[in-house]
């Protein structure tokens, strides 16, 4: 199979009140046909996002997009491609 290898993990560390959560973290790996790092990186510098969220975007939308990507043929996503498409160059040109 194509593409960069990730391992990613999500550790949950306080509920809603603020409170510690003690749980394991779900690890999980999946490819990507792009560097993820330089797109982190380049989201981070968008004034309209702080670090973290700009990051959480960047991975959340990759993943997605990948997933998408994969499964291009199946009927699930065909009513979520073209604002996913059009989301994806908005966010570019921004």
């Amino acid at each position: 199979m194509k593409g960069h290898l990730y391992r990613v993990t999500v550790e949950h560390v306080e509920d809603a009140k603020g409170n510690a959560v003690e749980a394991p973290p779900l690890t999980f790996e999946v490819r990507n046909h792009d560097d993820l790092f330089p797109i982190v990186a380049r989201m981070r510098t968008r004034p309209i996002f702080e670090p973290d969220e700009a990051a959480a975007l960047a991975i959340g939308l990759k993943l997605l997009g990948e997933v998408m990507l994969r499964h291009r043929e199946h009927e699930l996503f065909a009513p979520l491609r073209p604002h996913y498409t059009e989301f994806i160059k908005r966010l570019k040109k921004s």
